[in-house]
C-alpha cells in the first residue's frame, strides 16, 4: 500500500500512520520526525529547516522533496508507506507524482483528515514534553500528576516552540494557504477520500482502516 495522509497540524494524521505502521507494517514517512531528528543533529538541513519551523512556516519545498525522496528509495519502504506531511504544496505533489513514476509505483489512497481549527488549537496547544526523555503530555486528555513535572523522570515540563498558540494560528493559516490546492489536486483523482478526524483515536482508526480496505478492494 502507497499513502498519504493529509490533514491540517494536529489532526491526527501522525497518530493513524503510527497505528498502520503497527498493524500492517508499512513505514510511516513523518516529515517532521525527520525535520526534528535533523534539527537535533545540528544537520546542514536541520539547521536551515530549525528557522522555517520556529516560525511556523513551511520549510522550503527543495528540502522537502530531497528528504522524501531519499527515504523512499530505503529497503523497509518498497514494499509500501505512509506519508505524514507531505506533501504540502503542489510542488511538492507534482515531484512526488515524477518520483512514483520513475519508480513505477502508483498512490493507492490519499485520506484527508477533516477536522475544525478550534478543536486543533485545544488538541495542540495543550501539549507539553519533558526535557529529558521527551514523555509527552496534555493539560487536558494527559495531564501530568504534578505540574509542570514528568511523572516518569521528575523532569522539567516544556511547550514546544510550534505548540505555542501564537505559533499553531500561523501555522493554520499557513496551512490553509499552501495545504489547501494539494487537497483539491488529489480530491479529483479516484484515490481521494475524507476521513471525519473529530472522534478520539480508536474510532477514527476504525474510520481509515475500513476506507484503506475498500480502497484495496477495488484495486484488487
Amino acid at each position: 500500500m502507497n499513502l498519504i495522509f493529509l490533514g491540517a497540524p494536529g489532526a491526527g494524521k501522525g497518530t493513524q500512520a503510527r497505528l498502520l505502521q503497527e498493524r500492517e507494517g508499512i513505514p510511516q514517512v513523518s516529515t517532521g520526525d525527520m525535520l526534528r531528528a535533523a534539527m537535533v543533529e545540528g544537520s546542514p538541513v536541520g539547521k536551515r529547516a530549525k528557522e522555517y519551523v520556529e516560525q511556523g512556516a513551511l520549510v522550503p519545498d527543495d528540502v522537502m522533496i530531497a528528504l522524501i525522496e531519499e527515504r523512499l528509495v530505503r529497503p523497509d519502504a518498497r514494499r509500501g508507506f505512509v506519508l505524514d506531511g507531505f506533501p504540502r504544496t503542489l510542488p511538492q505533489a507534482e515531484a512526488l507524482d515524477r518520483m512514483l513514476e520513475r519508480a513505477g509505483r502508483v498512490l493507492d489512497a490519499v485520506l484527508y483528515f477533516d477536522i475544525s481549527d478550534e478543536t486543533i488549537l485545544r488538541r495542540l496547544t495543550g501539549r507539553w514534553v519533558c526535557r529529558k526523555a521527551g514523555h509527552i503530555y496534555h493539560l487536558e486528555y494527559n495531564p501530568p500528576k504534578a505540574p509542570g513535572q514528568c511523572d516518569a523522570d521528575g523532569s522539567e515540563l516544556y511547550q514546544r516552540v510550534d505548540d505555542r498558540p501564537e505559533t499553531v494560528r500561523h501555522r493554520l493559516d499557513v496551512y490553509h494557504r499552501e495545504t489547501q490546492p494539494v487537497v483539491e489536486f488529489y480530491r479529483r483523482r479516484g484515490v481521494f477520500a475524507t476521513i471525519d478526524a473529530e472522534g478520539d483515536i480508536e474510532d477514527v482508526s476504525r474510520k481509515v482502516l475500513g476506507t484503506i480496505r475498500a480502497r484495496m478492494e477495488l484495486r484488487a
